[in-house]
């Protein structure tokens, strides 16, 4: 249970910046924090630094970037704007959304050059909302290796990090923030002092009570995030006062591999794949965006559907490590023929054939859809399907939320009455996001977009208001 308590007499230490959460924005916030000089405090509730950046693809949207410039691809800060404007019907604010696509480039360049993370421009796909390709990933485009680096990094900082450090309570004198106190699994409780406080510890994807109140379209649905983000930061904001906005944004996805937690990613679906219900039939446009599309599953009978794709989408999607992961699984079904499909899918042989075809004719740009997607592509590099086939039995799932506490361009944690906590900042799934208002505004990479920019210039802030 999250508390606020007044300030002790004495702490345990102290540490000019504390940073709460181990995942890609507690993390950035503790690398730009100590490049600023500031003396950190990292505290992370799991044995092993992870969050929701782990169960990500680790991919982050960068625009007007050299190498977009060297490979010919047109992109700026202000284009990113509109494709986020356009994805949220403009309910995210235009200067929130101005101020991170604009920090974009620089927050990549920054994690490259100066932490050595390895970040390369991702080509050959394109995701829903995005107008360019602005991708950034790792090598194996896994959000465990994206981690693994930002560890590596922090490592080779001062910064302290305590693992299985379960922060309960923050300390506050008026709208100050004093400290924290955290628990240690056996029991050992520390209270520690602070200058400034980071909170970068997610969402409230794994709080089923608030799912169900803030976010009911997705109560009950598969939670595919990271356990331990049960709202911390959410209760400690209410409880002082702060504003928060958009709560009821979040990511899901409608391709979670059912019954092996895996997800198969959209590049199979923008790229010429599909969806059918248990009947063999389409029921959407499934290229509008990953997120929605998993209330559209869930919506199927059995909560189910089945992505259908072919050898071509197959060699695209070896380059993700979720999608080999998937195949380990044995998640992923291969069939000679339709009817040989047909057989292994257990889906009815006419209807998958008649989809099939029909689907065919649209890429051929020979009909139009009657969903209102747009399958036509340059015939050499995007042709109908074509056996041999394969397909995955996928469920819609919640991944995380986007909605949270308000911050301002300095990432400080805004009251509902206006004014700004002093020393208290957020980022990542903790603040608002810039996905609107639901599941349909979230743009791929928005959460990375949040994390990693949001958590930079937090921890800049916090490292500023430290140093008094």
């Amino acid at each position: 249970m999250t508390a606020i308590l007044p300030a002790p007499a004495a702490f345990d230490m102290h540490f000019p910046v504390i940073v709460v959460g181990g995942g890609g924005t507690a993390l950035c916030a503790a690398l730009a924090a100590c490049d600023a000089g500031a003396d950190v405090l990292v505290l992370e509730r799991d044995p092993t630094p992870m969050g929701s950046t782990a169960m990500s693809t680790g991919l982050i949207p960068a625009a007007g970037t050299p190498e977009q410039a060297r490979a010919g691809i047109d992109d700026s800060p202000e284009l990113f704007v509109a494709d986020i404007l356009a994805k949220t019907k403009g309910h995210t604010p235009a200067d929130y959304a101005q101020m991170l696509a604009g920090e974009s480039a620089a927050t990549v360049a920054w994690l490259r050059d100066r932490h050595g993370v390895p970040l390369t421009l991702a080509q050959g796909w394109l995701y829903p909302g995005h107008s360019v390709q602005r991708m950034y990933g790792t090598p194996n485009r896994s959000g465990a290796e994206l981690m693994a680096a930002l560890e590596r990094a922090v490592a080779d900082t001062p910064a302290t990090v305590l693992t299985s450090a379960n922060v309960t309570a923050l300390f506050t004198k008026g709208d100050v923030i004093c400290g924290v106190r955290a628990e240690r699994p056996d029991g050992e409780i520390l209270d520690v002092g602070c200058a400034a406080l980071v909170l970068g510890c997610s969402g409230f994807g794994g709080n089923p009570a608030l799912i169900e109140r803030y976010i009911p379209d997705m109560a009950g649905a598969v939670y595919h995030g990271h356990p331990g983000n049960k709202g911390d930061a959410l209760g400690w904001g209410l409880q002082l006062g702060a504003a928060i906005a958009d709560i009821g944004a979040y990511q899901g996805h409608g391709g979670l591999a059912l019954g092996h937690g895996v997800p198969i990613l959209w590049p199979l679906i923008t790229e010429g794949g599909f969806q059918v219900n248990r009947h063999g039939l389409r029921f959407s446009n499934e290229a509008a965006g990953y997120s929605e599309q998993a209330a559209k599953v869930n919506a199927q009978p059995g909560k189910m559907a089945w992505s259908v794709f072919d050898e071509r989408l197959h060699i695209l999607m070896m380059g993700f490590e979720d999608y080999r992961d998937a195949l380990r699984a044995g998640a992923i079904v291969e069939a000679a023929s339709v009817t040989d499909l047909a057989q292994r899918t257990g889906l009815p042989l006419d209807a998958l054939r008649a989809t099939l075809a029909d689907v065919a004719e649209m890429t051929l740009g020979n009909r139009a859809d009657p969903f209102g997607r747009n399958f036509s592509g340059q015939p050499d590099t995007r042709p109908p399907l074509a056996p041999p086939y394969r397909a995955a039995k996928v469920t819609g799932a919640l991944f995380h939320t986007q909605g949270g506490l308000v911050v301002d361009m300095a990432a400080r944690v805004m009251k509902s009455d206006g004014t700004v906590m002093p020393n208290l900042f957020a980022g990542g799934g903790a603040a608002r996001g810039i996905s609107g208002q639901g599941a349909d505004g979230y743009l791929a990479g928005n959460g990375l977009l949040t994390a990693t920019t949001l958590g930079k210039i937090a921890g800049q802030m916090a490292a500023l208001v430290a140093a008094g």
